[in-house]
């Protein structure tokens, strides 16, 4: 077995260290956090410092993927999560009013996933994974990679990482963890390693999340479904958490100055409260807020690539998680695709012990096919998103690094067969529709939403595309839909209005 190190003790990091863990390898991880572990899931939320991951105290979506995921591989993990105060969401049991036909299908035992906060997720996993014998942790800051020079295929071969200092740590694999910040391809670069194909997308928005607490008596609002909603310039939607807790997120353009109130706590509750969907669950006789309005900008897809020509660009390392794809996390995919992300590489490791060349082009194969299409469809939704406003943003991102990899193609910038205004209209006046009312479209839906498909599955798959566009052909028939808020002006008004009072 292997002596493995990952940079950071986030959930990639953790992941990959409890998949390999559990192939008997021996794992270090190194995490620059050095707060010791709360001892309840309310003192993590409440106490625990992770400036490493300053998204923690956001909402976060963990879906049906990470949870079958979690079922089938790590029951005890899942298990010890519904004990800490997580639930389970079946979304099969809180269909839309609309959807009239409620049987049970094959397949729906696969539509549940997890509700809980971020930090109460980090907790069970920090606590399970390392309970194993073989698991141990390091603080520390690495700031470099150990090379033993030219490994196979005439490429850099990592051995290990040191950190400010002159401490070092050797290893036989190191997978690079450390999130959306990551350094690696600096790091790679100093040890003569080929320039990572590296890009990146401008999201477009800034986003907003305040958590509360139920009071003594109070239970949530009646659900059916999920509660979101898109106003164009405003989106919004509730994230239940464990422990009679829940969040409420708002993403709004990152050009719109006028909104960016909504970032402070006066005007976030002032709109939450405009809100038909939001103002069931504000309400101060069922809850109060726990925590400030936490905000998040300059928020990136981003997608690297390790292999040039069909090498890679060094053997011995490997990237997880955000520091590999990270996608738009208004979506909610980070968690998710992380965890899927690390037991894919256990697999591959598996699959190739003694072969680093392999394990490398495996890898990246591997990534591609299972995790860069959610980069993909990231960039695709946020232009559909942003089609027909005036919103500055950064579209193109620049790097120094090479934009594609002949080995592996570029296929995100494809030309789409359908304009984006149309596009955005089949999703908005067909899909969603659809899913209200077809329990063959809802369930394909939900599949992709909880990437148990790939997401162009539902637009490959002809009985469903001929279901969306009959809905989509009849939306000059239906009625108008319910509104989900006020329009932007009018917002302005009632923001306007508070403010004064």
């Amino acid at each position: 077995m292997a002596a493995v190190l990952v940079i950071g003790a986030g959930v990639a990091g953790l992941g990959s260290a409890l998949a390999l863990s559990q192939r008997g390898h021996q794992v270090v991880v190194v995490e620059r956090d050095t707060t010791s572990v709360p001892d309840s899931p309310d003192a993590a939320f409440e106490q625990w410092e992770r400036r490493g991951a300053p998204q923690v105290r956001h909402s976060h979506a963990f879906l049906a993927r990470l949870r079958n995921l979690l079922r089938d591989r790590a029951p005890d993990v899942l298990q010890h999560l519904l004990e800490a105060g997580a639930s389970e969401v079946r979304f099969v049991d809180q269909p839309p009013v609309t959807l009239e036909d409620r049987q049970p299908r094959p397949g729906d035992e696969d539509l549940v996933a997890l509700a809980c906060r971020r930090t109460t997720f980090e907790w069970v996993l920090r606590r399970d994974t390392l309970a194993a014998g073989n698991v141990r942790l390091v603080e520390a800051s690495v700031d470099r990679l150990l090379s033993d020079g030219t490994g196979p295929g005439g490429v850099p071969n990592v051995v290990g990482v040191g950190w400010a200092g002159g401490g070092e740590l050797r290893a036989d694999l190191v997978i690079d963890a450390s999130g959306v910040r990551s350094p690696l391809p600096r790091w790679l670069a100093a040890i003569d390693a080929a320039p990572v194909a590296e890009k990146e997308k401008d999201t477009g928005i800034v986003y907003s999340s305040r958590f509360y607490r139920l009071l003594a008596g109070q239970e949530l609002p009646v659900q059916e479904g999920p509660v979101l909603g898109d106003l164009d310039y405003l989106k919004y939607a509730v994230f239940v958490g464990d422990n009679r807790t829940f969040s409420i997120t708002f993403g709004l353009h990152a050009g719109d100055s006028e909104l960016r109130q909504l970032l402070r706590p006066d005007p976030f509750t002032v709109a939450a409260e405009s809100l038909p969907g939001l103002r069931p669950w504000i309400h101060p006789t069922r809850c109060e807020p726990i925590t400030g309005v936490e905000v998040m900008a300059r928020l990136v897809n981003r997608r690297r690539r390790f292999v040039n020509a069909g090498r890679p660009v060094a053997t011995g390392i490997f990237a997880v998680g955000d520091s590999a794809i990270c996608t738009n996390p208004l979506y909610g995919r980070g968690c998710s695709l992380a965890m899927v992300h690390a037991y894919l590489l256990a697999d591959v490791l598996e699959e190739h012990p003694r072969d680093p060349m392999e394990a490398a082009l495996a890898f990246a194969a591997v990534t591609r096919d299972e995790i860069e299409p959610w980069y993909t469809a990231a960039v695709a939704q946020d232009r559909q998103n942003r089609t027909g406003l005036d919103i500055p943003l950064r579209d193109d991102l620049p790097s120094d690094a090479p934009s594609s990899d002949d080995s592996l193609g570029d296929d995100e910038e494809q030309d789409q067969p359908v304009d984006a205004q149309t596009m955005r209209s089949i999703m908005r006046d067909g899909l969603l529709p659809a899913a209200g009312t077809d329990p063959i479209v809802y369930r394909a839906f939900l599949r992709a939403f909880n990437l148990l498909d790939q997401p162009n599955a539902i637009m490959a798959d002809a009985d469903v595309v001929g279901r969306v566009l009959a809905a989509w052909q009849m939306r000059d028939q239906r009625p108008p839909p319910p509104r989900l808020g006020p329009d932007r002006e009018e917002m302005l008004r009632i923001l306007l209005r508070a403010a004064a009072a």
